[in-house]
């Protein structure tokens, strides 16, 4: 063994041997958590990092899987219920090779792969099955990838064609979906199935998809739709945005929870169109065509005869003989016409009427006019009175015992959580006390113990050294850098008051001697190494 490290390892088992017990004890102990804390950074960092082989495996397919890596020796976890099988990440191809190379996964949800297998001979119906099979299976592989999703099924009712069009009936659609542990569905995501199941097939209409989740709930029903779509949803909404936009308003004027705002709205989600044609003339505009007939007729006599008819429709003379004339004129025009056709078609959610109750409280709102807190109510719900809206304003007395006991607990709460947060402080500043005076306790043992020992001690330290070259050597400089030096170690191994004073003295002895005779001070190292030389 070299000499120097034989020398170190002296010094440090005499250094040991000095220590007390609790010394010793604490040495121990972090030596202990020295040794659990690399253990513990070894096995992470040789942990592997795993990466799914598979994810939406069927039970038996699951099973398959992970038979065939303990054959291979490679070690898996199992995720989502057994679902997903994790694999480290450098031999996931590897093994997705192997596994498919066994006809892994074998499990098929079936989709436009089926068409892939049907032979020649295949019948028309065995043809039309197999493509409504294919079809369900797409559906179903797409609506199983939406969030929330672990499995769906979907069932087409397509009727067949015929030759009478006008009994054909509407095709219709079911989907069954299961959803993951905790998630639902919201709104959005069931128009989101309905819309994609309907659109993917010909003439399906979304009001003929039925939804229905895992726990029996039906979301979309044949006919109806959405069940939290359709009128309710909508009624709901608007009165929703009127009670929003009126309570804004009274809070920034009566202040928050000093009024109370209700709206109920009735709207209509009839669709009606309405054709209206009109015929508008021009009179300014000449006439496509025109036409004039005039008639004259002059009669008389001794030989007219005249009169009236009588029994048997004889004519019976009246025995006067008078001139007779006739005229008749006529006129036919053809005026351009211009004809208005408009469709007007109503689209459903108009408000047929609404009503606005609004309960305000009285200490809050004693210096205000009820007939222009009204006014400004109406003009933000935006009532019509043509339509038939009502809006009532009323003051009255609310009941603050429930918010003052809100704001009781909220007050203990708070004060609570600061206690908590002061102890936490103060248990915090208590062990890192206890840590500082462990430290300190430490540091006065080692400084004891260092100078207890006085000069027989330094001299043998320095005497252990190699012999240093002998070179130039600038006193003044050397002289600050054991001032300097000095001060560090002193600085590290004196906490407490005793020897800082003590500390402090040596450094201005060492630093006065350093300015007043440098040269001694260099006479002293020299001699000083000279001694370790001849040793």
């Amino acid at each position: 063994m070299p000499e120097k490290i034989s020398h170190a390892a002296a010094r440090l088992g005499a250094a040991i041997k000095e220590f007390t017990i609790a010394q010793r004890t604490l040495t121990l102990v972090g030596l202990g958590v020295m040794a659990a804390i690399v253990i513990g950074l070894y096995a992470w960092s040789s942990r592997p990092t795993y990466a799914p082989l598979y994810t939406g495996l069927a039970a038996t397919d699951a099973s398959a899987v992970v038979e065939q890596l303990e054959a291979s020796g490679v070690s898996y976890q199992l995720a989502d219920g057994g679902a997903t099988v994790m694999v480290p990440k450098d031999s996931v191809y590897q093994m997705r090779l192997k596994t498919a190379a066994a006809g892994l996964p074998a499990a098929s949800d079936g989709g436009y792969s089926l068409l892939d297998e049907m032979g020649m001979g295949s019948s028309e119906f065995q043809q039309s099955t197999t493509y409504k099979r294919a079809m369900e299976g797409e559906l179903a592989k797409t609506i199983s990838a939406m969030k929330g999703v672990e499995t769906a099924s979907v069932q087409l009712a397509l009727p067949e064609d015929t030759v009478f069009v006008a009994e054909k009936a509407d095709p219709t659609a079911s989907v069954f979906v299961g959803l993951r542990t905790g998630q639902t569905l919201d709104d959005d995501q069931v128009q989101a199935i309905v819309h994609l199941v309907s659109a993917s097939i010909e003439n399906m209409k979304p009001t003929d998809v039925a939804v229905i989740d895992s726990t029996g709930k039906v979301l979309s029903a044949v006919g109806v739709g959405a069940a939290g779509s359709g009128s309710g949803k909508q009624n709901r909404e608007y009165e929703e945005r009127i009670v929003s936009s009126v309570q804004t308003m009274l809070d920034r004027i009566v202040g928050p929870g000093n009024a109370v705002v209700s709206v109920t709205a009735d709207l209509d989600f009839d669709q009606v169109q309405r054709t209206e044609e009109r015929f508008e003339s021009n009179k300014d505009v000449q006439p496509l065509t025109e036409s004039r007939t005039s008639e004259t007729y002059t009669g008389g006599g001794p030989n007219t005869t005249s009169g009236v008819l009588g029994p048997d429709n004889i004519a019976v003379p009246t025995g006067e003989n008078e001139d007779g004339e006739y005229a008749n004129e006529s006129e036919t025009k053809t005026n351009a016409v211009d004809k208005i056709t408009q469709v007007t078609e109503a689209a459903p959610g108009t408000v047929r009427r609404q009503s606005v109750s609004v309960a305000v409280d009285q200490n809050a709102a004693a210096a205000l006019s009820m007939a222009e807190l009204e006014s400004l109510v109406a003009s933000a719900a935006g009532v019509d009175e043509e339509r038939g809206d009502v809006v009532t304003v009323s003051r009255m007395a609310f009941d603050s015992s429930n918010a003052s006991a809100a704001q009781a607990a909220l007050a203990a709460e708070r004060e609570a959580a600061a206690k908590a947060e002061r102890a936490a402080l103060i248990r915090t500043a208590v062990m890192a006390g206890l840590g500082v005076v462990l430290v300190i306790a430490l540091a006065v043992v080692v400084a004891r113990s260092r100078k207890s020992k006085g000069d027989e001690r330094t001299a043998l330290d320095i005497g252990d050294l190699e012999p240093l070259p002998v070179a130039p050597v600038d006193p003044t400089a050397l002289a600050l850098d054991m001032v300097e030096e000095t001060e560090q170690t002193l600085a590290m191994i004196a906490p407490v008051d005793e020897l800082q004073l003590d500390a402090e003295a040596k450094r201005n002895e060492v630093g006065n001697m350093a300015d007043s005779d440098p040269a001694e001070i260099a006479d002293r190292l020299r001699s000083m190494m000279d001694v370790g030389a001849r040793k």
